[in-house]
């Protein structure tokens, strides 16, 4: 295991990037799992968006020496995820949502490893669990992260977690804001197409919230992947990849109703 990193510039290695607003009932779960990580090689920015619960002070007790807070009004999540890009310093980002949490106490130091071991890669990534608000563990997550990945594995869809899909900074550029539900399904094919080696780690890196999100915005986030399949990929091969998807979306259904 690597501890020392003194060779490399004194900016940290990582950027977590916490997103929030009221997030009072999720974000206490986040603060624990980024407080209890054995590397500490890594900013902690809170972008808030002028919350009116105690969502700020839970941040300011956490107790993270390494924390920024940033609290104002924003035009949604991905405009408040560019200005967490706009103020880190840290030569990785990794977007922690409230309520999500790394896996484990040493996910930062296993992550720091394969960077360190593989000459600092453009994307690290591994696998995502799916957990309910007290982070009881609900199961896998429907699409499984590949051993290897490039540009193309995003036909299938999003199959690496956004807060798993750990980027080198110098290679990202902000989220594209006229996607309102699906821009980090974007902001990760562009990061790939600046990726020359992308590392995975075989573990669970990160406990993803169930958030339970409205059939109305699904869809309408499932309509924006499609214009970005066929802007990336090409509208006849999106349409047949779409209709191999039919299986998965009818046993993903089946297994919905039987779990009820």
């Amino acid at each position: 295991m690597i501890n020392n990193y003194d060779d490399r510039p004194i900016a940290p290695l990582f950027s977590i990037i916490t997103v929030t607003y009221n997030a009072a009932d999720t974000l206490p779960r986040t603060l624990a799992s980024v407080k209890a990580q054995s590397c500490h090689l890594y900013e902690h920015l809170i972008i808030d968006g002028s919350s009116s619960d105690a969502t700020l002070q839970l941040a300011k007790d956490a107790g993270i020496q390494q924390m920024k807070i940033h609290s104002g009004k924003d035009n949604g999540i991905y405009d408040a995820m560019n200005k967490g890009l706009g103020m880190a310093q840290g030569e990785y980002v990794i977007f922690l949502n409230a309520g999500d949490a790394f896996h484990s106490s040493d996910t930062l130091q296993e992550v720091a490893d394969a960077i360190m071991d593989n000459d600092f890669p453009g994307i690290v990534y591994g696998q995502t669990d799916i957990v309910d608000i007290n982070g009881i563990r609900l199961g896998d997550r429907h699409l499984h992260a590949p051993s290897e990945l490039t540009l193309d594995s995003f036909r299938d869809g999003m199959v690496v977690c956004h807060q798993a899909f750990i980027v080198l900074r110098r290679i990202t550029a902000p989220y594209n804001l006229k996607y309102r539900y699906s821009a980090d399904y974007d902001w990760c094919i562009r990061c790939l197409q600046h990726s020359r080696r992308n590392v995975y780690i075989d573990d669970v890196l990160i406990d993803y919230l169930n958030e339970g999100t409205t059939t109305r915005n699904h869809r309408r986030s499932l309509r924006e992947r499609f214009r970005i399949m066929c802007y990336y990929y090409g509208t006849f091969s999106t349409i047949k990849k779409h209709l191999s998807f039919i299986p998965r979306y009818l046993r993903r259904r089946k297994n919905a109703v039987n779990n009820q």
